[in-house]
């Protein structure tokens, strides 16, 4: 292992991302009242461009005067190829208070498009007295996106979390796929007349969990867009898991007791995890390096992976 240590990526609850469109007032309180851990308001696709000053208000009102209680609370601003987004930095930083932890910057193709929102969010921050910074947390959606994928995640000291836009990253790929996440119909092996699946995402998810991992942010799986599908969304919610990242979006209310499910360590999986590092205690209090649990060889490693899922499962009874 390199001599510079893997940076600890925040300590927050991040199961579940649930977002609402800015244009639709009334599910704001749900929202709010909900078992998400962060709360996304959409300023960028599910708002019409015809509703774009309309929904920045609404959102602006909405950070100031709903009780969100301990939620993060972000906003998704439109992409940089638009006119709307920078008026919404500047009126959603000079507008609201420190109510306001992140903003979400979509279609993210490269550093120079962190840089542009940054330098702009700390001038306001400057001007305005604003005494905790916002952070960022970006969706990588286009080929140049993931390419760049590295260079992202270490963009800026503002960045906190980093998401898979499949819908958009299929466009950008050429994918011959309607679909928004999970199995594609036709992503399959022959073996004999039968189909094996696999996992067209796998890929670029694994490349975004290295990053973030590498510069100390939060892997976040995106959306499922077959919301009437639970079996699908945890099917793919476990993958991501697995593969690291420790959440998902939630485009439905319904997939937030899905996504909250999945990325919460169950009491079998924590007790393991538990006895794991007793076991090891107990090995390294005599000089041993390694050690037996349940049949299986157990070692320094061991107790890394047991940590991740003990420390996971304190984060969120805190």
């Amino acid at each position: 292992m390199s001599f510079r240590l893997q940076p600890t990526p925040p300590a927050r609850p991040n199961r579940c991302q649930l977002f609402g469109p800015g244009s639709n007032v009334k599910l704001f309180a749900k929202m709010a009242a909900s078992a998400a851990d962060v709360i996304n308001l959409d300023l960028e696709d599910s708002v019409s461009q015809s509703d774009k000053d309309s929904a920045r208000a609404n959102v602006i009102e909405a950070v100031n005067t709903i009780d969100w209680n301990t939620k993060t609370l972000s906003v998704r601003i439109n992409s940089l190829d638009t006119p709307y987004w920078y008026r919404d930095v500047v009126d959603l930083l000079e507008q609201t208070g420190d109510r306001l932890d992140q903003i979400m910057i979509p279609k993210v193709g490269c550093a120079a498009d962190i840089y542009a929102v940054d330098a702009l969010v700390t001038a306001i921050e400057r001007a305005k007295g604003r005494t905790t910074p916002i952070n960022f947390e970006v969706i990588i959606e286009s080929a140049a996106g993931l390419v760049n994928v590295n260079e992202i995640a270490a963009a800026s000291p503002r960045m906190v979390a980093m998401s898979l836009g499949a819908a958009d990253f299929a466009a950008s790929m050429g994918m011959q796929t309607t679909g928004i996440g999970g199995t594609q119909e036709n992503y399959y092996m022959l073996h004999g007349e039968t189909r094996h699946y696999s996992d067209p995402w796998h890929w670029a998810q694994t490349a975004i969990v290295s990053a973030c991992r590498t510069h100390g942010i939060l892997p976040v799986d995106g959306p499922f867009g077959d919301f009437s599908d639970d079996e699908g969304y945890r099917a793919q919610a476990r993958r991501s898991a697995t593969l690291g990242m420790v959440g998902k979006w939630a485009i439905h209310p319904k997939q937030i007791g899905l996504a909250n499910e999945v990325f919460t360590p169950s009491e079998e999986a924590v007790a393991e995890a538990r006895e794991i590092l007793a076991a090891m205690a107990q090995a390294t209090a005599k000089g041993e390096g390694a050690t037996v649990y349940k049949g299986r060889l157990v070692d320094i490693a061991s107790i890394k992976q047991a940590e991740v899922i003990v420390k996971q499962s304190e984060l969120i009874a805190g």
